[in-house]
């Protein structure tokens, strides 16, 4: 199978004889933003958002895709989906980080981590009696794959109440209940700390708007690790400047953050570049995902 890899796949030595061993033939195109030679050629793309730069159309025998990122709004899905093409995303292979860093976060707005970086810099030595404890807190993810399931293994370990809010309604022990999205506005008011982890799609667009903020009880958090778009962002200023207590955000509608958002300058808003994601157990987990995914696809 012809596969053209681009330099978001950092493939080992050991993987590429691993491919080789699924008879793909590979083709090295490093910069997703340079065209691609002979498109047609290729059956198969181990990439991330070569098709933004690329158009799919062009690739006329293409059967696999596998994307080296957990979120699928990079490739153009009703193209795929209409050509029978098989994708695959790097579902698990981020959540780990992303979930450790979802806590992180909640965890230095609670404990005022801000307030004693500043003085152990200025050599300050004072207390802070408003520190705040998870055990005992109502947290509520919205979105239960597998980075939002990571995040209710970690809170429910710090004695949380954790519930899940979800397209699909299952059984999880790693959640008290996992509510249907219909009743996301009840599942917002009781929460203490919000995670949101869904993915963009149009029926996810600014679903954290005004009225959903609104509903959040005075002084909860929310955690947006999955896309920013997912909240109004207009809106969730406004609701940090009157009852919400902080936010922890990772993602935002534009990236990167325009310098003049008044999101840099919050003292209740844990602001990091889309990097939740970084840990170093991403590149072993992402070889076994690619991996696994084109054997199973080489045996059907």
């Amino acid at each position: 199978m012809n596969t053209i890899i681009t330099g978001a796949f950092q493939a080992s030595n050991e993987v590429l004889e691993a491919l080789r061993k699924l008879d793909l033939e590979i083709t090295y195109h490093l910069d997703e933003r340079q065209p691609v030679d002979h498109p047609e050629q290729y059956e198969a793309a181990i990439c991330n958002g070569l098709f933004l730069y690329n158009p799919i159309e062009a690739f006329t025998n293409l059967k696999y895709i596998q994307l080296t990122s957990a979120g699928m709004d990079r490739v153009p899905l009703d193209y795929i989906r209409e050509h029978g093409i098989t994708v695959h995303n790097a579902r698990g292979v981020y959540s780990v980080p992303m979930a450790e860093f979802a806590i992180c976060g909640v965890l230095q707005l609670y404990k005022q981590s801000r307030f004693f970086a500043e003085n152990q810099r200025t050599h300050r030595w004072e207390k802070h009696r408003e520190l705040l404890e998870l055990c005992g807190k109502t947290v509520c993810i919205v979105g239960c794959g597998s980075v939002g399931t990571e995040c209710a293994k970690r809170f429910a370990a710090f004695g949380c109440h954790v519930t899940g809010v979800d397209i699909h309604v299952r059984d999880d022990a790693a959640y008290a209940e996992i509510c249907p999205m219909d009743v996301l506005d009840t599942c917002l008011a009781a929460a203490d700390v919000v995670v949101l982890t869904l993915p963009l799609t149009a029926d996810t667009y600014h679903i954290i708007g005004r009225d959903a903020l609104m509903k959040m009880k005075p002084g909860a958090i929310l955690v947006n690790i999955g896309r920013g778009a997912i909240v109004d962002t207009a809106a969730l200023i406004k609701a940090l400047s009157t009852h919400l207590g902080g936010a922890v955000l990772d993602v935002f509608e534009a990236e990167p953050l325009d310098d003049a958002s008044p999101l840099w300058d919050m003292e209740n808003v844990i602001l990091t570049p889309h990097n939740s994601f970084v840990g170093e157990g991403n590149h072993v987990r992402l070889m076994h995902a690619v991996l696994k995914n084109l054997r199973r696809y080489s045996m059907e």
